[in-house]
């Protein structure tokens, strides 16, 4: 039985050494099969890698062929291009070269010319040396004597070269603001269109008889003494028909005279008692009517605030006149004139129609008061507290000082135009004729004047002078002396044109 066992265990014993044997056999087998096929597969890889490197290595040098190709043409080009720029600049240093040497051949002519023109520089100065020097023979005069003359000579010849353009300056400046002025004058007359008729100062009384005349006297004289007295007015009665003259300096009392004479003369009863009540009846309605002109002449042209005691001055002017034209309707329209003017200039409107209505507002008391109206209307708004601006305009409307604001001008210009407007003023035969005599005897006064002729109503002077005394520039410079004097001479309302003509006539005969 052990026999058996020990058979059995060496069997399978042997068997398990004999499948060991077989399966190492089998490895042995496979190791040297994947051996095989790993040689194979590095040797085809081999291969592959060899074609592969092959393939790069043609792959590069084409690549390398290519770019030392594209090198070699752009190297072409570059030097086709240096070449080129070679040529250029060696054109340009030719022509460099050629320029250069045509300026040292100019630069040695122009050498050559300047010696020649100091030559003949050197050649002109001694021959006005000699030239000097015969002249000096000649003239008898040094060369200092001879510029002192030739300088005077310069001198009237530029004076009149400079007086022609003056005056060609001053036509045409003139024309230009003439134009200007003339616009705005008319735009301002236009828009306000006043009455100007001039006005006559009534100083007579008419009755309605003749036996009126000893009532008004009175016995032995009492009613037209008490008359006389209470109003300060002198009562002219001659033998004059059916008419009682007044005669005084102040229109006012005037005014109130006459309203009482007339009461009277209705009323019938003449004694001094009812002549003491009329004359004071007609001095209480001149002073309303005083009163309401004022306040009316305010309201009118649109001035506010105006002190009480300036509206009723203003209503005195009412009965106050210049030249026979009603002062108060003057300043009025003076008033819109300036306000107009300064509206289309651009200055103060308020100013130039406040100053415009009080310019005259002395003459409401020049009677009373020593002095030209102007200072007394200056002194009038200073006093009322005007403003600086309007006081200066009333002391500058007649040029006793000079205006140094645009309102102060237009006041002056619209009192010019009022004034001298046709009709708006009127004279005395006598002094009219004496102001005509002395403006033409101011103008006869001049050097050169041949005749002066006094034209339209006194307003115009036409003066002939002699042409072979006075010259163009001359006729300028004459006609505006004489307008200067003219202002500081004579007294005249508006203003006067100076015109200065000069005439020369050249006559032959053909034979």
């Amino acid at each position: 039985m052990r026999i058996d066992l020990w058979l059995i265990l060496l069997i399978i014993v042997l068997g398990l050494a004999g499948g060991i044997v077989i399966e190492k056999i089998r490895t042995a087998m496979n190791l040297r099969s994947a051996e095989e096929t790993a040689k194979m597969i590095l040797q085809e890889a081999e291969r592959e890698a060899e074609a592969k490197k092959r393939e790069a290595i043609l792959e590069a040098k084409e690549e390398a062929l290519r770019i030392k190709n594209e090198g070699e043409r752009e190297l072409r080009e570059r030097r086709n291009d240096i070449q080129r720029q070679e040529k250029r600049i060696l054109q340009k240093e030719e022509n460099l070269d050629r320029k250069l040497e045509m300026l040292e051949k100019k630069e040695e002519h122009l050498n050559q010319k300047e010696l020649e023109v100091e030559k003949i520089k050197r050649e002109l100065r001694e021959l006005q040396l000699k030239r000097l020097e015969e002249l000096e023979q000649i003239s008898g005069l040094t060369v200092a004597q001879a510029k002192d003359l030739i300088l005077s000579e310069l001198e009237k010849e530029l004076a009149q070269e400079m007086a022609i353009r003056v005056r060609d300056f001053e036509a045409k400046v003139k024309e230009e603001s003439d134009k200007r002025a003339r616009d705005i004058l008319s735009t301002a007359i236009q828009r306000y269109a006043a009455d100007h008729v001039a006005e006559t100062t009534v100083s007579v009384v008419a009755l309605p008889n003749d036996e009126m005349k000893g009532r008004i006297i009175g016995r032995e004289g009492r009613n037209i003494r008490a008359l006389e007295t209470l109003t300060g007015i002198d009562l002219i009665i001659d033998d004059t028909p059916e008419a009682v003259i007044l005669s005084g300096f102040d229109p006012v009392r005037r005014e109130v005279a006459r309203i009482a004479l007339e009461r009277l003369i209705a009323d019938g009863r003449i004694h001094p008692a009812r002549i003491e009540e009329m004359v004071d009846k007609a001095r209480k309605e001149v002073e309303t009517i005083i009163k309401e002109e004022g306040e009316q002449a305010a309201i009118e042209v649109g001035i506010p605030n105006l002190h009480p005691e300036i509206i009723r001055l203003l209503g005195r002017l009412r009965y106050r006149t210049s030249y026979g034209q009603n002062v108060l309707k003057h300043s009025i329209e003076v008033a819109y004139l300036a306000g107009l003017i300064a509206a289309e200039l651009g200055a103060d409107v308020t100013v130039a129609k406040r100053a415009g209505l009080l310019h005259d507002i002395g003459k409401a008391i020049d009677h009373e008061v020593e002095g030209p109206h102007v200072t007394i209307g200056a002194d009038i708004a200073k006093r009322y507290r005007e403003s600086a601006a309007v006081i200066h305009a009333i002391a500058a409307h007649h040029g006793d000082i000079e205006p140094h604001t645009v309102e102060a001008v237009l006041v002056q210009a619209a009192d010019a135009i009022s004034a001298a407007r046709p009709g708006a003023r009127r004279e005395t035969l006598e002094s009219y004729i004496k102001r005509l005599e002395k403006l033409e005897k101011i103008a006869d006064s001049f050097e050169g004047v041949e005749k002066a002729y006094a034209i339209q109503a006194g307003r115009e002077i036409r003066i002939m002078v002699k042409p072979e005394k006075v010259d163009d520039s001359a006729a300028v410079y004459i006609s505006r002396e004489i307008a200067k004097k003219i202002e500081s001479e004579l007294e005249y309302p508006g203003q006067i044109k100076v015109m200065v003509i000069r005439e020369v006539r050249a006559v032959e005969y053909a034979k």
